[in-house]
């Protein structure tokens, strides 16, 4: 058992050793593309891009710099869709207000947008009608110039009347809008030198320029909520609100009014809409980029990917994205260590692409629409078609459909910059949410890995071991890392099997791993932090993986439960803080007994272990917060909520009729068997009912 559980970790370190070495190998090799390069290329462009952003009970403030952060980047037909997935009609006074102020982010930003957008257009359209009466390029580098003083002069503006109350407002400003400013006011000084050196250049070039302004300030900006139309999907996860909007692109749909109930119908060229009806035009697009609500694109991300989509060896590349990074500066201790966990997979992330074992990291990505139409699978649900693009079996989407996308031919590649960024947790709670989902499913998705692979062979597709190792110790390292911490922690293994050896081959992990820390901004002594870090964190990854198991076995879907983006504190469920203090114990009487019988290599590792743990109490829980959450557990476990009586429902409906709602009982039917049906999880099992 020993020697299996350190195989298996020894392999997990080879494999981060593999990708780094191979890591090093893309960033020497990158070679970032020109800037004039990339306007001659976008010059006159005609594809378009769609923008996805999954909300579901945010923050307004958050989603607004999302938003911004997408809206501002330079492209020629940019359409970005906030994807509202909060009920449309709450009762709670202060849910509808925060429902109210997400509905009106949209609306805003585009209004918001028009002042800049009409000076770029009309320096651009005087600069046409100059040009067309013979003016030269001397003459017309004024007019471009006064368009790139205004240009940044309004970001500026906007950037001074932001509001900064953290590290994220800061990175918005800073990096985000003083970024593009700082970019816009680069291409003013070279072009202001032009003309002291009474040069210019050449009047295509400088049309180049005024269209970039415009790209920048042109944007669509929309609202959709899925749960207002009957005949889309009602699974509560992001990768069903992204399906229901990308299902209806291409296409035009009428709103079909019943009673209560509103139903999407296509409505083709030559059909006549009913007096009043809604038409919904859902234009498509080559491009979708998915981006979550707490995350934030610096200025070039949609221009750079697409323009790497679009090279000829890159033309069965799927999805790339930038794994994204941390913010810095946060406040707190464990928001600041779970972001150096996250800027440490930005490189492995880079090495993997190295060897073809890229997987789509769900917070960012560009994808190619004909690619999600190949993996599209449909079903009937109440009577409507429901079409999947991505994957919501398990609640980590995104490896799913890379499994996906690899079976029909395509793959999925990381642009070797950093140019997305996202929220990590502040504080246990969240993180608790945010690394339980994360380690439930991987095993899951390996037997259609498997699956894979024999396609793959059978199409003679060269298929690399390296690519295999990675990808397996991606989806599955997580179970029996968790599950060879718990042996290494639990079981009376004699000391002498501590062989030296042992530590030679961890060296090099640890070693490679505080460099790469380092080198990401953080410190080489965080290791130690980490370690203590994934200590109490081994609850959260064993629930994960046990859940995996227990959905093997049922076949039900885990409901996705998303990461809390608040400035308050989280609760943490009272298990999860006390299993860290029984480590910190059970480490203590391991130390003790070891020491009564001399075996000082487990003295030492159980030393260890309950001083990083005990560290990581204090630091990243607080012995403060733990004795309330702890305390909140066994509060909320000896605490049943009363149920409501059940209604009893008469033989027909107490109704008049000058007060029914005729459309929406005549579209219904009776629906009281399904509700009688639907009253719970356990009795809909015993009646046998899906």
């Amino acid at each position: 058992m020993y020697l299996t559980v350190v195989t298996f970790l020894s392999f997990s370190a080879l494999m981060y050793l593999t990708a780094r070495q191979a890591a090093l190998h893309r960033f020497a090799a990158h070679s970032r593309v020109p800037r004039g390069e990339l306007d001659r290329h976008f010059r006159s462009y005609d594809k378009s891009i769609t923008t996805l952003v999954p909300s579901y009970a945010e923050e307004p403030a958050v989603v607004r710099k999302t938003l911004w952060s997408v809206a501002l980047q330079e492209f020629n037909d940019l359409t970005v869709v906030l994807l509202v997935d909060d009920q449309p009609h709450p009762t709670d006074p202060e849910v509808r207000e925060q429902l109210a102020g997400t509905r009106r982010l949209a609306s805003d930003i585009q209004d918001s947008l028009a002042a800049p957008l009409k000076a770029a257009t009309t320096a651009l359209e005087a600069f046409e009608g100059l040009r067309s009466g013979g003016a030269t390029s001397t003459q017309l580098l004024p007019l471009v110039i006064d368009a790139y003083e205004a240009a940044p002069k309004w970001i500026e503006e906007m950037a001074a009347a932001e509001r900064v109350e953290d590290h994220v407002d800061e990175f918005f400003v800073d990096s985000v809008l003083m970024g593009l400013s700082r970019e816009l006011r680069l291409t003013l000084l070279g072009l202001t030198a032009a003309a002291a050196q009474d040069q210019a250049p050449d009047l295509e070039r400088l049309e180049e320029f005024l269209l970039r302004l415009q790209r920048i300030f042109c944007v669509n900006m929309k609202t959709f909520e899925r749960k207002r139309y009957a005949n889309l999907s009602k699974a509560v996860n992001k990768a069903m609100n992204l399906n229901a909007y990308i299902s209806l692109m291409g296409q035009k749909w009428l709103v079909d009014e019943r009673g209560a109930a509103q139903v999407l119908r296509p409505f083709l060229d030559g059909d006549t809409a009913p007096e009043g009806a809604e038409i919904l035009d859902v234009p498509d697009s080559e491009y979708l980029l998915t981006l979550d609500a707490d995350s934030l694109l610096l200025r070039d991300y949609c221009l750079r990917l697409v323009y790497y989509l679009e090279s000829e060896e890159n033309s069965r590349v799927a999805v790339t994205q930038t794994p994204y990074s941390s913010f810095r500066g946060a406040s707190t201790r464990i928001e600041r260590l779970a972001g150096a966990t996250t800027d440490i997979q930005h490189i492995l992330h880079q090495g993997m692409t190295y060897y073809n074992a890229t997987f789509w990291v769900g917070a960012n990505a560009i994808i190619r629409k004909q690619a999600l139409e190949d993996i599209r699978q449909t079903e009937t649900v109440g009577g409507y078609e429901i079409h999947t693009y991505i994957q919501d079996r398990t609640v980590i989407e995104d490896t799913e459909s890379s499994i996906d996308l690899g079976t029909h031919g395509w793959s999925l590649s990381n642009y070797p910059e950093r140019l997305s960024y996202s929220a990590t947790p502040p504080d246990f709670g969240s993180l608790v949410v945010q690394r339980r989902r994360w380690a439930n499913g991987g095993l899951l998705i390996l037997p259609k890995f498997w699956r894979q692979l024999s396609e793959r062979k059978h199409r003679r597709d060269r298929i690399g071991l390296r690519e295999v190792l990675l990808r397996v110790n991606y989806m599955a390292s997580i179970a029996w890392a968790s599950i060879g911490l718990v042996f290494l922690l639990a079981y009376p293994y004699d000391g002498r099997l501590l062989s030296p050896l042992i530590f030679a081959a961890a060296l090099p992990y640890f070693l490679a791993m505080g460099n790469d820390l380092r080198a990401c901004g953080h410190r080489f002594s965080d290791i130690f932090r980490i370690y203590g870090f994934n200590l109490i964190l081994l609850p959260v990854n064993m629930a994960g993986v046990l859940k995996s198991i227990e959905q093997a076995f049922t076949g039900e879907k885990i409901p996705f439960v998303r990461t809390p983006k608040v400035r308050d504190r989280t609760a943490s469920p009272g298990l999860y803080v006390f299993i860290p203090y029984a480590i910190v114990l059970f480490s203590l009487l391991t130390l003790w007994r070891d020491y009564q019988e001399k075996n000082w290599g487990n003295v030492a590792f159980a030393a260890l272990n309950a001083t990083l743990a005990v560290y990581a109490i204090r630091a990243y829980i607080g012995f403060k917060n733990s004795v309330v959450d702890m305390f909140l557990g066994v509060l909320n476990w000896l605490y049943i909520a009363p149920k409501a009586p059940k209604a009893v429902h008469a033989l027909y409906p107490v109704a008049t009729p000058g007060n029914t709602d005729w459309q929406t009982l005549l579209y219904q039917g009776d629906r009281r068997l399904d509700r009688d049906l639907r009253g719970g999880d356990d009795r809909r099992k015993r009646v046998g009912v899906k």
